[in-house]
């Protein structure tokens, strides 16, 4: 692991600059040049065909699907839309691509010039939007091997499936002044930038499948330079958790060299998720190093204002616009409707409301219980293996009586373990509350003659006392009593 300097310590020497690139697959049928499936997963090499493996006499048609959406995506980020726009040939060699190039967009996207505003700890940080451009994503390769990189690899394996998939790459301008915020707004704006796109239903955004994945461009300069220091790049951070633990790590890590009286390379980095650490890639070359130039055989883009504008109608409720509204629906506090935004968990407490469970249920689940399992885990919220829906279907159970808080920990834990839905799992495990009048009868009658004292104490009219019956007979039915049930028999035996 490389030294790193403490975290407090470096800035207060050093300012931290930061440049993200997001890449969004969007969730077209179809692939950006071609009639292929754009469906995760399958036979490795199955969804694949001339055009997007590059053949000799194919020529690729745009996909019209991607290139609404990626409007839709610009007007989303207070983007301008180009009234005329190209693709462009990105030229390198990797066998990720069969062509040696990948089709995108260069100094022609077909959005640019916007921002967006998140908030951290209560403050707003303005992100500007440099671009938001559309390319074609590329083939996976596994490198078999001890190192799982190409570099010490045995040999590699390549699936082209993903190549040619729709993407939108957004690129932010250099995010100054954070300061020790810094790698907490990278991960605010990345949480914006996944339920923005989730609400415009362009893509799945989901982190852990590639369909949203972010490339953090790091460096850091004495305080007061003129110029930025020089940046890496670490690439394809897949969660929101190691976005921030990156940015961290790689500004710790490059105060160090400097410390040291080395200089900083420009290069790609890895992250491990493992120890939150980054590692050297490859040299990072500039844009001119990629030779582009306009893409010969695919038309210009031209969408007419009047298209823009419908589009400009579609959108839905400006994020922060709909953080406002629900924390007004919901009535919780700054600080409480604050936490579930920093957690992650906006969206999640929203779609349990919609399945049926009280906003104080839901928040009390996702910002408690199993933001403590995902942390547990070293994974995002909405990774856990349970749906909004299911956590309404526990309070629901909770509700009408049939299993009290703390059986309905078990039943998540059946939950998470793939054990079924809720009912099922208070029915293959026996979780459900005992009503029997008779059966907790007997058990309150144990209770008393097990501690005479107490007894004593209510029929004394010290009614408060009766908690500690209660949690014996808790007990004694392995949490599976009716509480209020309990309480009633045990104040009507000792009146």
């Amino acid at each position: 692991m490389t030294d790193v300097v403490d975290y407090n310590e470096l800035l207060t020497r050093y300012e931290p600059a930061l440049g993200l690139e997001t890449h969004v697959e969007l969730n077209t049928n179809s692939k950006m040049f071609c009639g292929c499936p754009t469906d995760f997963g399958g036979e490795p090499n199955t969804h694949v065909c001339p055009v997007c493996l590059g053949l000799p006499g194919s020529l690729p048609v745009i996909n019209g699907k991607a290139v609404e959406s990626a409007i839709r995506i610009g007007l989303a980020l207070n983007c301008q839309i180009a009234e005329w726009c190209r693709m462009a040939r990105k030229n390198y060699f990797y066998p990720d691509m069969t062509k040696n190039f990948q089709t995108s967009q260069y100094d022609e996207p077909i959005a640019f010039d916007g921002w967006v505003d998140v908030e951290v700890d209560g403050e707003t940080y303005r992100v500007e939007i440099e671009r938001a451009h559309m390319e074609e994503d590329a083939g996976k390769a596994t490198h078999v091997g001890t190192s799982g990189r190409i570099h010490g690899a045995d040999y590699s394996l390549i699936d082209y499936n993903r190549a040619g998939v729709p993407l939108i790459e957004i690129v932010t301008r250099p995010i100054v002044g954070a300061g020790e915020k810094a790698p907490q707004v990278a991960r605010a704006y990345v949480a914006h930038l996944r339920d923005l796109l989730k609400a415009l239903g362009v893509s799945d955004v989901r982190m852990e499948q590639g369909s949203l994945r972010c490339d953090a461009n790091v460096s850091i300069a004495p305080i007061g330079a003129e110029k930025l220091g020089t940046r890496t790049e670490t690439k394809n951070v897949n969660s929101l958790r190691s976005i921030e633990r990156a940015i961290r790590y790689e500004m710790m890590r490059q105060a160090a060299v400097l410390d040291a009286g080395g200089t900083v390379v420009q290069e790609t980095r890895h992250f491990h998720e493992s120890d939150g650490t980054t590692s050297s890639g490859r040299p990072k070359p500039d844009a001119e190093d990629y030779r582009y130039f306009a893409e010969p055989d695919l038309m210009p883009i031209a969408p007419s204002r009047e298209w823009v504008e419908e589009l400009r109608a579609t959108l839905p409720e400006p994020p922060a616009e709909r953080r406002r509204r629900l924390q007004q629906e919901w009535g919780f506090s700054d600080i409480d409707f604050g936490g579930l935004v920093n957690a992650g968990a906006l969206s999640l407490v929203e779609e349990t409301v919609a399945a049926g469970a009280t906003p104080a249920s839901a928040r009390k689940w996702w910002a408690s219980d199993l933001a403590r399992r995902a942390n547990e885990a070293g994974i995002e919220l909405e990774d856990l293996a349970i749906t909004p829906a299911q956590v309404a279907g526990v309070q629901a159970l909770v509700d009408e009586g049939r299993i009290n808080d703390k059986l309905a920990r078990q039943v998540i834990d059946g939950v998470l373990a793939g054990e079924g839905e809720p009912a099922e799992v208070v029915e293959k495990r026996g979780l459900a509350v005992v009503s029997d009048e008779g059966a907790l009868s007997a058990a309150v009658d144990e209770a008393i003659a097990a501690n005479p004292d107490v007894a004593e104490r209510i029929r004394g009219g010290k009614v408060q006392a009766a908690g500690a019956l209660i949690g014996q007979v808790m007990k004694a039915m392995r949490g599976q009593a009716d509480a209020g049930k309990v309480r009633e028999l045990i104040l009507a035996k000792l009146s």
